[in-house]
């Protein structure tokens, strides 16, 4: 996907209302207990609202063995997610979300983790954000004239916004390297 495009309205853009299970793939974690956990250097990703979602580093491997994801919480700290580029192993906590049209990125999914992120309120004091749930929760998505998500729209998006966010930090180091 280009960067040719030069404007990113989110107010402009035409929405629509999806199941996640329609655009996404939903993988289990699997049940670690810490007694069973061995030291290493492998990520495992639990259901925690901080540090990316690692909360150990293990040498054990398992079926949830994943990279490339959006893990997404289901218990604990419900409905927090992060994007996990790197190899890591996740527990029964977390669900693996990726996608099922196109492959993922960086930018797709950090455009997507702030949609979900955006349903924490629902599952607040007691209604359970569980695998069912997850799946027939709907999440509004800009579309393309075809009415299908816009994936390029989606992508350039956060490029844009990353070397915006670039371009301050580049002046704000030249100003404190000139005073």
């Amino acid at each position: 996907m280009n960067q040719k495009k030069s404007n990113y309205n989110l107010e402009k853009k035409e929405w629509k209302e999806f199941f996640i299970e329609d655009i996404f793939q939903i993988k289990s974690g699997k049940r670690l207990t810490k007694a069973d956990m061995i030291s290493g250097k492998i990520p495992f990703i639990g259901a925690t609202d901080s540090n990316n979602g690692i909360t150990e580093y293990i040498a054990n491997k398992n079926s949830s063995y994943d990279s490339n994801v959006l893990g997404v919480n289901y218990n604990g700290s419900v409905v927090y997610n992060f994007y996990h580029p790197y190899k890591a192993v996740f527990s029964d906590d977390v669900k693996r979300l990726s996608f099922r049209n196109v492959k993922g990125n960086k930018y797709l999914y950090l455009f997507v983790k702030t949609i979900i992120l955006q349903q924490k309120s629902k599952y607040e004091y007691g209604y359970k954000f569980n695998g069912e749930r997850m799946k027939r929760q709907k999440i509004l998505l800009p579309i393309n004239v075809d009415n299908n998500p816009d994936y390029e729209f989606m992508e350039n998006y956060m490029k844009a916004l990353e070397t915006k966010q670039l371009k301050q930090y580049l002046q704000y180091k030249k100003l404190k390297t000139t005073n």
